[in-house]
């Protein structure tokens, strides 16, 4: 059986938390004791078969004395073989034992991954019109949910779904699709079932998603005057199936997932988009999305995951080379807010503020000068819950030392706040004027306001500026390597990611903030779920000009094409964003492209080690790997990049990699290779020249990379570029030496430094650490705080308890990094 992995929220890092209670649960009874279990049977038996039948008797063989009537949830019987029931421990490894069962793994909770973009891309509005076969693809969006009445899914001007359409519309209560939004599916079960509507979109996460990678058009759209243009998906003459897998904002069950992949194939759609993933690398047996993604890919269908938010301090959870996984990167576009003080000094900072003073100061108080009767000075400082007194700060800016603390300045009736920055590069909507000032700028309102009584300053609304540093990663994006496969680079790709407007549920309320009762039809959020469905958007755009095209050989084009990023502006390079980023125009027209077969994968599979047992609860098949020596190489998988993990440090090493290329370009063509490289590499490509004289012919070569021994966390990059003179096929190559144990050695260092400054929040902050990273010990988990009224949880394995999530106080760490929502 499949060992218990605990899953976690991607987070912006807070307060640190520590909690070393346990809570033993004696005497249960036989229904406190089941837990939700996914039973894995592999791909559908060819033939007359009944598998709700097979299900049920499967599960009455391992039950005592309950009807499997009352454990089963839900059945997988369209596109693989399975079901999720609620089980007992012993019970699950029961069915386990069994022959005809794959595997068997607990059903747990993932995270959901959370305008200008487009025309930033060079991506036009007539771009998009062109492929004649827009109208016909499907994109299946596994999600929170849709709201359905938004204009980015009106059908005004569509015709009937695709006949190839084989979905349906059970969106749940109060839930219509149209000509656009061609179907809908909801996924509930307790004690999480809250929504019975597919239109329950509880954070706006899949509305905003949805509408990024296939909204329609719709003019004169702005949050509050910001980001003032048209709204469009990549591809807008497309139709969405949604698929709302989160029963609450930070609980997307696994079983929910599996069932929605299942449907999702069945369904008909040519692209899956999903911005929910995991905290850290899972193994393939073990990841739902992996599994569902691999049958997708067996039937043509490409994934395309977010990366994840745990920003450089994390590694990406979506490893698979089946899947497409992006990057979040900035855009040429950012927003700041100013503060004009008394001194007539005007300092830049950060927020999405829409709320103006019209022209009025305000006396400036700081935390501590306004403590209420129950708090120290020192909680007052960082104006932690119930630590104001409102008497002392109404009609005031109030300056807190914590990120966090506009929520009780606003509670207090404060008329704004000044904090230090929650990240570097997201920009949060606040439900007051609020701005985030840098810690140079932050201690200068500090020492304006210790120099005079009189101190005032009004905070302006935002406004957008140039940002001609873009694109770059952005800091909360989750990096390589790749833990489950050293030899795969991921991410794949950056995408923008950043300050995104899209569309969202108007019947949602904007921050969550008491008294906060702004409702709009569009807003801004940030995350690699951002990112995601751009390049979802550019895989249909490249699928309707080429619907003969392979999962692998979009990937390949997506990848290949992709813009060269500057490695010293992103931290850890290729590790940040893979090939780089995505251009959406070239995708359609790469010359060559990198193809990989169902058949290829599981060959990658047996090279990691996998037997043929393991393999198949994967495949759901009775594939098998050859014998010995011809396993091969992870890193001979047909991937458009390369990558190879090292671990000498003094000693010579050589690299070989093979690759074979299919040419969609020219029908007569001539490519040459250029190397462009690190001067600690050495590489040779055989042959140079690549002639190929019709389409779709394939030509191989082989790549080796030599050098002398890489220190301890270093890595080399070069890439390689097959050029015709009209394309420019590129791949990124990657050698490095970095291991798991970094990371470990990363967050104990972390830790140390949290419980010297922890002190100061005795009585405010609980400590709970509940689930391993990367197989580390519990206790040595240090990641993704964040506040739940005057406790503090560990994001990374707790259920958030709000929507708004803020770094780690800088005077507790200092990191650059940050961590935001999928």
């Amino acid at each position: 059986m499949a060992k218990v992995k605990s899953l976690s929220f991607s987070v912006l890092p807070s307060i640190l938390i520590i909690n070393t209670a346990l809570l033993l649960l004696c005497n249960a009874t036989e229904d406190e004791k089941r837990k939700d279990y996914i039973v894995y049977l592999g791909s559908l038996p060819k033939g007359d078969y009944a598998p709700s039948s097979h299900h049920s008797g499967l599960l009455q063989q391992v039950l005592k004395d309950s009807p499997a009537a009352n454990v089963l949830i839900r059945s997988y019987k369209r596109s693989f073989n399975g079901f999720a029931a609620k089980l007992t421990p012993e019970e699950a490894q029961n069915l386990a034992r069994r022959k005809e069962v794959v595997s068997v793994f607990p059903s747990t909770n993932l995270q959901l991954q959370t305008t200008q973009s487009w025309d930033f891309m060079g991506f036009s509005e007539a771009s998009t019109k062109s492929p004649r076969m827009a109208s016909d693809i499907i994109v299946g969006v596994i999600d929170s949910g849709v709201w359905p009445e938004s204009e980015s899914f009106s059908d005004e001007g569509f015709g009937p779904p695709p006949k190839k359409w084989k979905g349906a519309c059970h969106g749940g209560t109060n839930f219509t699709c149209n000509k656009k939004l061609i179907g809908a599916r909801y996924y509930s079960q307790r004690p999480y079932h809250v929504y019975d509507s597919a239109r329950d979109d509880v954070v706006g996460h899949g509305t905003h998603t949805a509408s990024i990678v296939a909204g329609n058009i719709v003019e004169d759209v702005s949050f509050y005057g910001l980001a003032k243009g048209s709204a469009r998906g990549g591809l807008p003459s497309s139709r969405i199936a949604a698929y709302k897998v989160c029963d609450a904002p930070d609980v997307c069950q696994t079983s929910s997932i599996l069932a929605a992949f299942d449907d999702a194939i069945a369904d008909g759609v040519d692209i899956i988009s999903i911005s929910i993933g995991w905290h850290y690398g899972v193994p393939f047996e073990d990841d739902v999305i992996a599994i569902g993604a691999f049958h997708a890919v067996a039937k043509g269908i490409l994934t395309v995951q977010s990366a994840g938010n745990d920003g450089s301090l994390g590694l990406t959870g979506s490893v698979a080379p089946w899947k497409l996984s992006v990057a979040a990167s900035t855009l040429n576009r950012r927003f700041i807010t100013k503060i004009v003080l008394g001194n007539g000094k005007t300092l830049v900072g950060a927020s999405l503020n829409s709320f103006s003073l019209n022209g009025t100061k305000f006396p400036l108080i700081k935390g501590e000068d306004a403590a209420s009767k129950q708090c120290s000075q020192g909680y007052a400082r960082s104006c932690m819950s119930g630590c104001l007194d409102s008497n002392l700060v109404k009609g005031k800016i109030v300056i807190c030392e914590d990120s966090s603390g506009g929520d009780e300045a606003k509670r207090s009736g404060a008329t704004g706040v000044i904090t230090p920055p929650d990240t570097l590069d997201v920009h949060y909507v606040v439900p007051f004027p609020q701005v985030s000032l840098g810690n140079g700028d932050f201690s200068e309102v500090k020492s304006y306001a210790d120099s005079t009584k009189s101190a005032e300053g009004e905070i302006l609304k935002s406004e957008a500026i140039n940002d001609f540093e873009a694109p770059t990663v952005a800091t909360f994006s989750s990096r390589g390597p790749n833990a489950i496969a050293p030899d795969i680079l991921k991410p794949d790709v950056s995408a923008p990611g950043v300050d995104i407007l899209a569309a969202y549920p108007p019947i949602l309320p904007l921050t969550g903030s008491p008294g906060d009762s702004r409702r709009v039809k569009y807003t801004i959020m940030s995350g690699t779920s951002m990112a995601c469905p751009h390049v979802a958007g550019v895989a249909a755009y490249v699928k309707a000009t080429h619907p003969d095209w392979s999962p692998s050989a979009i990937k390949s084009a997506i990848m290949t094409t992709a813009w060269t990023m500057n490695a010293t502006k992103s931290q850890w390079g290729e590790f940040a964003y893979g090939s780089g980023h995505i251009d959406p125009t070239q995708a359609i027209n790469p010359g060559l492209v990198y193809e990989a077969s169902r058949d290829d994968y599981i060959k990658f599979l047996c090279s990691l080690g996998y037997d043929a047992d393991k393999v198949r609860t994967i495949t759901g098949d009775s594939s098998s790997c050859p014998a010995g020596s011809s396993k091969g190489s992870p890193k001979d998988l047909n991937y458009p990049s390369m990558a190879a993990k090292t671990s000498s440090q003094s000693e010579s090493f050589e690299i070989v990699f093979h690759r074979t290329v299919t040419n969609v370009g020219l029908a007569k063509s001539t490519y040459r290779v250029n190397i462009s490289s690190s001067p600690k590499l050495k590489i040779k490509v055989v042959p140079e020249v690549l002639s190929f004289n019709s389409l779709k012919e394939n030509k191989s070569f082989t790549v080796t990379v030599a050098g002398g021994g890489l220190s301890t966390g270093t890595m080399e990059s070069a890439s390689l570029v097959w050029s015709d003179g009209k394309h420019s096929v590129r791949s990124p190559i990657v050698v490095y030496n970095i291991g798991l144990k970094q990371q470990e050695h990363t967050f104990a260092l972390v830790k140390r430094r949290i419980m010297t400054n922890a002190e100061r929040f005795r009585g405010h902050l609980t400590i709970d650490v509940r689930c391993p990273w990367w197989g580390m010990h519990e206790e040595s988990v240090v990641h993704g705080f964040m506040p739940c009224g005057n406790v503090f949880r560990l994001g990374a394995c707790g259920v958030p308890c709000r929507h708004k999530f803020i770094r780690i106080v800088s005077s507790i760490l200092i990191f650059t990094s940050s961590f935001i929502r999928n």
